[in-house]
């Protein structure tokens, strides 16, 4: 797999401006891309150079802007309000890809994101090309990504009256939506190509701090082709920065954790730091354990791993918390949310936590009444310090509970429907062990499965949504982590996901080498089991059986359908060894109980519950984790 983006600054693309004569300025472009005459004459250089051609317009403008901040891809559905910008992109360096779906082209941005480390652009028409993203950017978001949403409005002279798709405060709340608040860290509608110094320079400030950022730059259809006139927009020397915890920070924690044993619970937020995690855990024999979105930065084949939290987790974290408890827990880069925790008392060590966090209204939201030493700081940049002051642990001769691995029963004379238990070991063999492909799961019985049975030794090769867990986010997601990591990437997702929101389409036009696994249950099965288990009856989460592989051919796609355990390998063999999108339409048992049970259990204790509550939380095969 291809390494996450680590070259220089993308801000530093171009040498300062130089200022001309009547207070013009001229760029001096250093990237890849040579002007030609035609471009010299037609272009950039004619007008700063005070020559009779086109000036440089707002949406080209922009484009130049984007291509500076690093931006590689965009992803977007066009439309006639945003022409102009449209063509200004596609006629940059930034390689335009054009979905089917808002939302889907949002998720597939978030992923291309982690894929490359590198910040991505959605753009859309105005109107629902807006609120059809909102979904995908909601989600980004929450799962920490640098992403920019490009979006067309209304002119002014045409808000109130009814223009097509219209966007204005006539049709649309301006808070949130087009201001700062929780759906963006920045937002602001562009009125005026004079705005454009300022936009840029709070945006490449905004790439180079540590942790994600969501825009919204919302430009109406007028203004995208207005002229770029005696604006200099500046050139920022602005290089990415660690956020460093204080010496005194540093001081207490080392005080905190060398006062008796204490635990790791490691975050997605920890994901550049697994060299670091891995040293400071040998060094100090602490037991690790991870969120789900945490899986594989702390190797999970190694005698120190504990195992997952939360969602899909496994029973050996409780075993080990009982038996062998913690003083307390050193968490690094998790929001301890209820997809990590469920906020159980049993993850609670009677020391309490030192929960280290880029931001600083992480640490003591999830377990307000704990005990928690808040540090913020770069969670690379702390442990390297904690290293260098925590004394070596003498060697321990106990051993640590590992994540239980049932084994898996023989197959049943007639091997029909699959059990997810067997494709979940096939893909681990296959998928996992035998490639270097990114692997997503989606949200449902997806997730669960996959969080709970594979196994992962590296960072960065498992990816699930939890901060927003949107049906659709690796189904369409895949995309943009396999174009991204230039790999191929490997979605993990449900039925009911792939009819909801799916990019074959796009991924056959653009080439994209991506893989569904569908797990085919008729059922919106994570809803039907779950209602099952509370004890609620009269809902109904069944679909009409779907031929996948069908749909994915008539795309253009190639495609198989299994349904016999014994045609998994060879399927996943095949897709693997495909050179263009592939989907695999897996017949699963539906009855097998996926490993939710303690998202049950945190339902009922919320609340709901049926006249049978005392049955509500029951899991005869998994652990409530």
């Amino acid at each position: 797999m291809s390494q996450n983006y680590t070259g220089s600054n993308p801000l530093i693309t171009t040498e300062p401006y130089k200022e001309l004569p009547e207070n013009k300025y001229v760029e001096s472009v250093t990237d890849s891309r040579q002007l030609d005459e035609s471009e010299k004459n037609g272009g950039i250089e004619a007008f700063l150079n005070d020559e009779i051609a086109p000036a440089l317009s707002v949406a080209d403008a922009i484009a130049q802007m984007l291509e500076n901040l690093g931006v590689s891809y965009a992803f977007g559905v066009a439309g006639g309000a945003m022409a102009s910008l449209w063509g200004a992109l596609s006629n940059s360096s930034i390689e335009v890809l054009n979905f089917r779906h808002e939302a889907g082209a949002a998720f597939a941005a978030t992923e291309a994101y982690f894929a490359n480390n590198r910040p991505t652009v959605v753009f859309t028409t105005a109107g629902p090309g807006i609120t059809n993203a909102l979904t995908g950017l909601f989600a980004a978001r929450g799962e920490g990504a640098k992403v920019i949403l490009l979006s067309a409005c209304t002119s002014a002279p045409q808000r109130g009256r009814w223009a097509i798709q219209e966007t204005s405060t006539y049709t649309l709340p301006s808070g949130g939506i087009f201001t700062p608040g929780a759906l963006f860290n920045y937002a602001i509608t562009i009125e005026s190509a004079a705005q454009l110094p300022q936009i840029f320079r709070k945006l490449a400030l905004a790439m180079a701090q540590p942790g994600g950022f969501v825009a919204h730059l919302s430009i109406p259809t007028a203004v995208q082709t207005s002229l770029v006139e005696n604006i200099a927009l500046p050139q920022l020397d602005v290089s990415p920065f660690p956020m460093t915890a204080s010496k005194e920070a540093i001081a207490k924690s080392v005080e905190l954790l060398s006062s008796g044993p204490f635990a790791i619970w490691v975050g997605f937020g920890a994901r550049d730091a697994a060299e670091e995690i891995l040293e400071l855990a040998e060094k100090t024999g602490a037991a690790v354990m991870c969120s789900p979105r945490g899986k594989g930065i702390f190797p999970e084949d190694h005698p120190q791993f504990v195992g997952v939290t939360g969602l899909g987790g496994h029973a050996s974290v409780l075993t080990y918390m009982e038996e062998q408890p913690p003083l307390r827990t050193l968490v690094l880069g998790t929001r301890l949310g209820e997809p990590t925790s469920f906020w159980s008392s049993a993850l609670v060590p009677k020391g309490g936590f030192v929960h280290v966090d880029i931001d600083p209204e992480v640490p003591g939201v999830a377990y307000p009444h704990v005990e928690t030493f808040a540090v913020r700081s770069d969670i690379k940049a702390f442990v390297k310090e904690l290293l260098q002051q925590l004394p070596d642990a003498p060697d321990s001769t106990m051993l640590l509970p590992r994540p239980e691995h049932k084994a898996i029963e023989p197959a049943p004379e007639v091997d029909y429907p699959v059990r997810p238990e067997v494709l979940m070991a096939a893909i681990q063999k296959i998928i996992v062990e035998d490639s270097d492909a990114v692997v997503m799961a989606e949200c449902g019985n997806s997730f669960t499965w996959s969080t709970h049975l594979l196994q992962f030794s590296e960072a960065n090769r498992y990816r699930v949504s939890t901060g927003v867990g949107a049906m659709g986010h690796a189904v369409t997601g895949v995309l943009g982590a396999a174009l991204a990591s230039k790999s191929k990437a490997v979605g993990i997702v449900g039925d009911g996901a792939m009819l909801m929101n799916n990019e074959i389409s796009t991924a056959v036009k653009y080439k994209i080498p991506a893989i569904w696994i569908v797990l085919n249950d008729a059922r919106y099965n994570m809803c039907h089991q779950g209602m099952k288990i509370l004890g609620l009856k009269g809902a109904d989460a069944t679909i009409p059986p779907t031929n996948f592989a069908m749909i994915a051919r008539g795309m253009g796609a190639e495609a198989i359908v299994v349904v016999r355990e014994s045609d998994i390998e060879a399927a996943l063999e095949q897709a693997i060894a495909s050179n263009v999108p592939f989907l695999i339409d897996v017949v699963i048992d539906a009855d097998r109980p996926a490993p939710s049970g303690g998202r049950n259990k945190s339902l009922a204790a919320q609340g709901i519950k049926s006249s049978a509550a005392k049955n509500a939380a029951k899991q005869v095969s998994f652990p409530m984790v």
